[in-house]
């Protein structure tokens, strides 16, 4: 599923991976709950992405016995939350991040910060009621004559009023900058450059960089050194694999070294999985928990 549109409309080891030739009958399936326990890195499953066409709390129940450690989701709203804390209390896993603000209205307009500053104060409740300690924010689409720097001074604006809630109520806010060559044409914020530079200026322990590498390898490449150089701003990490947005280990990205690297910086946080298995959700778990190990 497209993410831009459903937010627009809804507010140690296992085995080697399977070749995607391999039929899933073949999967052992007393293996399945130690596919999402990995060596070193701790993955949060996208349960939008993965288990398709499933109900919502289905996927939760699927990743649990697939063995993750946690999940992350897009908006909150139409979704029972009070049923899925309850779930993950059960299944023990947890709830890393969820997306808070959309595309649409804009962070990137200020009058839309009211909405902003109101929806901010009721995620943070849901993320109590989940035991959630991040969302996720998006800056907004491009608007008409409005010069990209305006736009990201609006942004600034709309963090700075809300990074007092995110504080009080020990949450941080995570924004996500995203691509324009392939999945977001028309998106104000891109790259790592200009988001550090927005978190530097809010100024807050709260407010920092969902750092999606598929984003970034798509808008700019160079991952472990980016990762480096913006390393004061990372607030959360998410992966998928470069072309297709499938699963690490589909594509052109050395997924090992990334983590690596995330793991020499020091980063002990949850890095989400949101991507869209290429051959089936078994050997995706397998071939992420295979990228995990050195």
């Amino acid at each position: 599923m497209d993410r831009r549109a459903f937010l627009a409309a809804g507010a140690a080891a296992a085995a080697l991976p399977f070749p995607p030739s391999t039929p899933r009958s073949q999967a052992p399936a007393q293996d399945a709950e130690r596919w999402g326990r990995t060596q070193h890195t701790k993955f949060a499953v996208n349960v939008e992405m993965w288990w398709g066409g499933r109900p919502f709390l289905e996927r939760v129940k699927a990743a649990i016995a697939f063995g993750f450690p946690a999940i992350e989701f897009w908006p909150w709203r139409g979704k029972d939350i009070p049923a899925l804390a309850a779930l993950c209390t059960e299944g023990g896993i947890e709830v890393a991040q969820f997306t808070a603000w959309g595309f649409s209205p804009g962070l990137n307009e200020a009058k839309n910060h009211d909405q902003f500053v109101r929806e901010i104060e009721a995620s943070c409740a849901v993320a109590k009621q989940l035991g959630c300690k991040k969302m996720t924010v998006v800056g907004g689409n491009d608007v008409k004559g409005m010069e990209q720097a305006a736009m990201h001074d609006a942004i600034v604006v709309g963090l700075k009023r809300a990074a007092p809630i995110a504080e009080a109520h020990d949450v941080m806010l995570i924004l996500e900058p995203m691509n324009i060559r392939v999945d977001h044409r028309g998106h104000c914020l891109y790259g790592s450059a200009p988001t550090i530079d927005i978190c530097k200026r809010v100024g807050s322990t709260h407010v920092k960089i969902n750092w999606d590498c598929y984003h970034m390898q798509i808008t700019e490449g160079d991952l472990c050194r980016r990762l480096r150089d913006g390393w004061s701003e990372v607030g959360y990490v998410q992966v998928a694999d470069n072309p297709g947005r499938h699963e690490p280990g589909t594509g052109e990205v050395n997924w090992t070294r990334v983590y690596q690297e995330l793991d020499a910086l020091g980063y002990r946080g949850y890095v989400g999985l949101e991507c869209s298995p290429r051959d089936g959700e078994e050997t995706a778990a397998k071939r992420v928990n295979a990228g995990d190990r050195w």
